[in-house]
């Protein structure tokens, strides 16, 4: 088994392609050995893009409305003990310039797909932050859209779009999700960002209930095929007011396996270490790092807000200034030999 694993490493390496039994073998076998090869052919993949530079985002969560009843998510419609929020237009410009005085060259506006931000709301306060900040990119993570939507945001500035996919197997989609929210929709506004011009991110949760190695083989042939910009993969961390709050979380070791083989397919994905990774273990980003990842995404929302932007439980770094955890996170990453840059960080495509 373990010549199999290991010359599987190498054909991804070299060829940045499998098939969907490979993938799935490659997913159910993180033997430790394994890993560590994937990691060291990770890493010196990142570095032939990205030498040893970690691009540093800044996240702002300005809205924890949500139409949507995902099973897995602490900000769910249903979730009756959620606080819910709205930062108003000049709270998120703020953010903007508290983050730009500290080094932050991309802004990622997240939050639930919230009615009230219809696009002649967001159009003038995307202009605004390209107004003042015209060196930095500005990234939306705020879910599924009509494409006329995407390309009036597309034309008001917007430079990038984060939208998960969750998971490219469809019965699967459908154990995760409400009977209202569909599958094809959620592949339909990936290829419209796609072909609108956005540098577009997808992603999905390590370990989400039912998962499988056949249902991972299937997010990373997609992935394959979609060639995205960024990649956003964590691990699942269940949240105590959800369906899914018995279940079990993603782990460490599969969250880092899957980081070196998606660094392997696509040598020049924008990859982050995520809060979620950091949440599991006390290292967790650094690992990811390790691992072949080259992002991270401080959160440059109001204190106050950050406990109610609780997508899962034990959330780290919501009581911390950003000048702080950016000033640790610099101390963390120079330790294992890498160096956060305040590039705005656009993809290195070979």
């Amino acid at each position: 088994m373990s010549d199999r694993i290991f010359s599987l490493i190498d054909a991804l390496e070299s060829q940045h392609s499998l098939t969907l039994e490979d993938y799935a073998f490659l997913a159910g076998n993180p033997t430790e050995d394994a890993m560590k090869y994937a990691a060291e052919k990770a890493c010196c993949s990142r570095r032939n893009l990205y030498g040893n530079s970690v691009y540093v985002r800044g996240l702002i969560e300005f809205t924890n409305l949500c139409k949507n009843n995902c099973l897995y998510c602490g900000i769910r419609r249903s979730n009756l003990h959620c606080q819910r929020y709205r930062l108003t237009q000049d709270d998120i410009l703020s953010c903007c310039e508290t983050g730009y005085h500290l080094g932050f060259r991309t802004f990622v506006l997240q939050g639930g797909e919230d009615g009230y931000w219809k696009d002649e709301i967001l159009i003038p306060l995307i202009r605004k932050i390209k107004e003042k900040h015209p060196d930095c990119a500005v990234t939306l993570s705020i879910g599924e859209r009509s494409r006329e939507s995407y390309q009036r945001l597309f034309d008001a500035g917007a430079d990038r779009y984060l939208l998960r996919h969750e998971t490219a197997d469809q019965p699967h989609y459908e154990r995760l999700h409400p009977k209202e929210m569909s599958f094809s929709n959620r592949m339909r506004c990936l290829w419209d960002l796609k072909e609108i011009g956005y540098q577009t991110g997808c992603g999905f949760m390590i370990g989400s209930p039912f998962q499988t190695p056949e249902t991972l083989a299937k997010d990373l042939k997609f992935i394959e095929d979609f060639s995205p910009d960024m990649c956003g993969i964590g691990p699942f961390i269940p949240h105590k007011d959800t369906p899914f709050k018995d279940q079990k979380a993603g782990t460490l070791k599969e969250t880092l396996w899957l980081l070196s083989l998606i660094r392997l397919m696509l040598p020049h994905v924008l990859l982050p270490a995520t809060t979620a990774l950091g949440t599991i273990h006390p290292s967790g980003r650094e690992m990811g790092i390790l691992s072949g990842a080259n992002v991270v995404m401080p959160n440059l929302s109001p204190i106050s807000v950050r406990k109610k932007y609780e997508l899962y439980d034990n959330k780290i770094c919501t009581g911390d200034e950003t000048a702080e955890c950016l000033g640790s996170l610099q101390k963390r990453l120079k330790s294992i030999g890498y160096t956060l840059t305040a590039d705005k960080g656009d993809v290195h495509r070979p």
